[in-house]
């Protein structure tokens, strides 16, 4: 069968809107008629040529989305056609599949174990989990990527406790998931630290106490003027090598912790006073917030369905198929923070 896709040719160059043969499904493989993508700083960073060289192009883009469930190849086990599912880059049960070939008149058009800028996508077993009942398909995207990231950062790696003190350094679609786990856990002060405006109003309604424009003064000293000792835990979600430094230098001796979520480009590096670990600071590392589908996606999608912050705020208005490089665009200017594209428009 064939199906529309926005793919990337060339990095630096405006993705093109194609029409692609889908292969015949290997073990383990599944294919997904796709309801919604989101899209997140990776892809931007794909689009960009942020990330290196890029030896797979032409290829497809999107690591989280919601769909139905078309077909299954052999060995699957985990999905059955009609259900409802998440699409994740992080690896759940189920076989890992590789990624599909499709073709393009002709071309080979590469793609990972799961992509979805695209109707219809081939994707491997372990990258799909059933949608918690309850959770809308749009809002489900977030479980692909944002959610599990965020709150994982949170729930998994920093195990926030009640009355601990958070700092979380960039509010976008990531920053503000790892807000409402802070909130939940019963973090106080809870800091949302972001350059815009529009982005730190949103952190006040995602849980934030307090927020923070980086641009009007020194952030750890504006820190410290809230939690006089410093956060006990701090999220990074913006990829710059110097957030990642202040979100170190934000938190309490003996004890703080701060993590690092955002990519940063090809090539850059990260310089840091090992004064940090001599005052008994922990610097971590995450995949996907340490988040495992098959055991968190349920947990997280019932907090996001529950109503106490508006998930759906998180999402931009919708962008059709066609407009997929607009909403990369509004993504890397900062005008979204999560875009929607809903691939019935």
């Amino acid at each position: 069968m064939k199906t529309e896709a926005a793919i990337l040719v060339e990095t630096g160059k405006p993705l093109e809107l194609v029409e692609l043969e889908t292969p015949a499904l290997n073990p383990g493989q599944v294919l997904v008629e796709i309801a919604y993508s989101g899209a997140c700083g990776t892809q931007v960073m794909e689009w960009r040529g942020d990330k290196g060289e890029d030896k797979w192009l032409p290829h497809c883009l999107g690591h989280e989305g919601s769909g139905t469930v078309l077909e299954t190849g052999s060995a699957v086990t985990k999905v059955k056609p009609g259900d409802k599912v998440v699409l994740s880059w992080i690896k759940g049960d189920g076989l890992e599949a590789g990624g599909a070939k499709y073709d393009w008149n002709g071309k080979t058009v590469n793609s990972g174990g799961v992509t979805t800028f695209q109707k219809h996508a081939v994707v491997s077993e372990n990258r799909l989990t059933l949608i918690p009942a309850g959770l809308p398909m749009d809002v489900a995207i977030l479980l692909g990527c944002a959610a599990p990231t965020g709150m994982g950062a949170v729930f998994n790696v920093l195990k926030v406790r009640p009355g601990d003190a958070v700092a979380v350094f960039g509010t976008g679609g990531i920053g503000l998931n790892a807000l409402m786990a802070a909130a939940f856990s019963g973090g106080v002060p809870i800091i949302g630290v972001d350059p815009k405006e529009s982005r730190r109003e949103l952190a006040k309604q995602f849980g934030a106490t307090d927020v923070i424009d980086p641009t009007a003064g020194d952030v750890v000293e504006q820190i410290k003027a809230i939690a006089p000792q410093g956060v006990d835990v701090a999220v990074e979600a913006t990829g710059i090598p110097a957030v990642m430094e202040q979100a170190a230098n934000s938190t309490r001796q003996q004890g703080g912790r701060a993590v690092v979520i955002g990519n940063a480009k090809y090539g850059a590096k990260l310089e840091i006073s090992p004064n940090v670990f001599n005052a008994g600071k922990s610097f971590l590392g995450t995949w996907g917030g340490d988040s495992y589908p098959d055991r968190d996606y349920g947990r997280f999608g019932k907090l996001i369905a529950s109503g106490r912050f508006p998930a759906k705020d998180l999402l931009s208005k919708p962008y059709s198929l066609a407009e997929a490089d607009q909403a990369l665009q509004d993504l890397a200017s900062g005008k979204v923070g999560r875009p929607l594209i809903d691939m019935s428009l």
